[in-house]
């Protein structure tokens, strides 16, 4: 058949891996006409278990009910004979058996309207393509800054059976503040608590150094608040200008409780690459902590202006040594990550090592900074506030434990994800499908799939052209003997440009296509446009779960 066209192809010129879709037979067999109980479905051949909604009855069950001298007609659209199983019907008899088919055709009709807005409500029910615990949208790689360990957020699931994922129209999460190279930056109301407690804490520390001040120390406060976080957001701006340099989409920026976040949706290409792209985080706070110093000299001490920049030097110095710990998921992990996949050439055991260290880290983290803090090490260790001070910084150590463990677990799993992603394929997951036309029955275009041994049905035009898909959901709300007087158009939807998917698809390209046009059902075709079969997102989520269950 012809390849731009979207027909068909014949039989001998499939690959080995899926058959194509083949031309439909020319109907041989007519439906036989109602009893006066109702239609009659029993030549209505269904698919076997693998056909949609193939519940109907099997070839014996059909050849044991209906007379051998009896020959099904070539569609239901046409009227049916009224001659009934009963020999010797009379006139009366006949008469009755065409009011019953008038009542059952109009009946189907209204069936099928109804079938087809029940399928419309069910299609936005289907399920999601699952996008990995951590993002679903894509697998995001995240920066972060500071506690720069959250795991990454991606599109909420409202996982449902056979439709992928709906992704929001903008990235969300908080108030979107603007779009540095052509980035969002958002604040998250995380962060309104954390300046609070920025001007608090500070504030006291201005107190003893500055009493003069009063009250106004809190003004002071909170400008060392926001002028800390615009720091933060010049580390995250760092990785994203890196990202862009390398070609790499990111989503977006986002400042909350325990510093920064950059979502980068695919990974670096090269180990060089990532390392680079993590360590300039790091670099650009330490470029900072620099340039506070130079500015602070100037300035007389013991003044706001100089409180201020020493605070913001030290602040971007803290910032600097924690992201350059070597666990992920901070920066020092994505390092250490780019070194052992240098040197194994597998990025999946730089993975496990860097989370691995950072569990470690997260433990030493837990036990050691309240130990430290309260010798003197980090400045702490007061006797009038001891008691408060050993709370405060168990609870700190408690939360940033949990956060570095959690974010290393996220980071193994999303390892994980991209190493199985490969399997998806489009041409090994699609459903061989058969072409039938608009006014075709939905009991011939299921005899017809049956005996193609096909599981998909395409609707198609008087010159093969596709034209919509049958979905499986609407297939099983028509009772079956209804299914001779509904035509399959009224359980199809409509064919897009962005539902046609090409059969070289795999891996993220793959979901990304099904999450542009959210559906239950896609077209696929070859790149010459041939008909390849029909991928039901179902079955990508089931494939997804799978290779998720094996172990790396």
């Amino acid at each position: 058949m012809s390849g731009a066209s979207g027909q068909p192809r014949s039989g001998d010129d499939q690959p080995t891996d899926h058959p194509a879709v083949p031309t439909p037979p020319p109907p041989a067999a007519e439906a036989p006409a109602p009893t006066e109980d109702g239609p009659d479905t029993d030549t209505a051949a269904t698919p076997d278990s693998n056909t949609p909604a193939s519940n109907t009855p099997g070839p014996e069950a059909a050849r044991a009910e209906e007379p051998e001298d009896e020959t099904p007609d070539t569609t239901a659209a046409t009227a049916p004979k009224t001659k009934t199983h009963e020999t010797g019907a009379d006139e009366a008899g006949a008469d009755q058996a065409e009011a019953d088919r008038a009542g059952a055709d109009r009946a189907g009709a209204d069936k099928a309207g109804a079938d087809k807005a029940g399928a419309d409500e069910a299609a936005a029910d289907g399920a999601k393509i699952p996008e990995s615990a951590p993002d679903t949208a894509g697998t995001h790689e995240t920066h972060r800054t500071l506690a720069h360990t959250e795991p990454p957020t991606g599109p909420a699931p409202g996982m449902a059976k056979g439709e992928p994922p709906r992704p929001p129209k903008e990235p969300g999460g908080g108030i979107l503040m603007g779009r540095p190279f052509g980035v969002p930056v958002y604040v998250a109301p995380s962060w309104f608590l954390v300046a609070a407690l920025i001007t608090w804490v500070f504030g006291g520390q201005l107190d003893r150094v500055l009493p003069e001040l009063g009250a106004a120390r809190y003004l002071v406060s909170l400008f060392f608040a926001v002028a800390f976080y615009a720091s933060v957001l010049v580390h995250e701006l760092a990785h994203t200008v890196a990202a862009i340099r390398f070609k790499l989409p990111v989503r977006r920026i986002q400042l909350q409780f325990f510093g920064g976040v950059s979502e980068i949706e695919k990974e670096a290409e090269t180990p060089g690459r990532e390392f680079v792209l993590a360590f300039v985080g790091p670099l650009l706070s330490l470029v900072l902590a620099g340039l506070f110093y130079l500015a602070m000299k100037p300035v007389q001490p013991g003044t706001v202006p100089g409180v201020l920049l020493a605070g913001l030097m030290v602040s971007n110095l803290i910032v600097a040594a924690f992201n350059l710990l070597p666990g992920l998921p901070l920066d020092g992990g994505r390092m250490l990550r780019a070194v052992v996949w240098k040197i194994t050439g597998k990025p999946m055991s730089g993975t496990v090592a860097a989370a691995w260290v950072g569990r470690a880290l997260a433990v030493a983290v837990l036990v050691g900074l309240p130990l430290l803090n309260s010798s003197g090490g980090l400045g702490g260790g007061t006797e009038e506030s001891g008691g408060m001070n050993t709370v405060t910084d168990a609870l700190l150590a408690a939360i940033l434990a949990a956060i570095i463990w959690t974010g290393a677990g996220n980071s193994l799993r999303m390892a994980r994800l991209r190493e199985h992603l490969p399997e998806l394929r489009a041409r090994t997951l699609t459903r061989r499908a058969v072409p039938v036309e608009t006014d075709t029955p939905l009991s011939e275009a299921l005899r017809r799939a049956n005996a193609a041994g096909a599981r998909a049905l395409v609707v198609v035009d008087a010159d093969g052209h596709p034209l919509s898909l049958v979905r499986e959901s609407a297939i099983v709300g028509v009772p079956e003997h209804r299914r001779p007087w509904v035509p399959v158009s009224g359980l199809a939807q409509d064919l897009t440009d962005d539902m046609r998917v090409s059969a070289e698809l795999s891996g993220e390209e793959l979901l990304d296509a099904l999450r542009a046009a959210p559906a239950t059902e896609y077209l696929v075709v070859e790149t010459t446009g041939e008909i390849y079969g029909v991928l039901s997102a179902a079955d990508v989520e089931r494939a997804f779960v799978k290779a998720m269950a094996r172990p790396s």
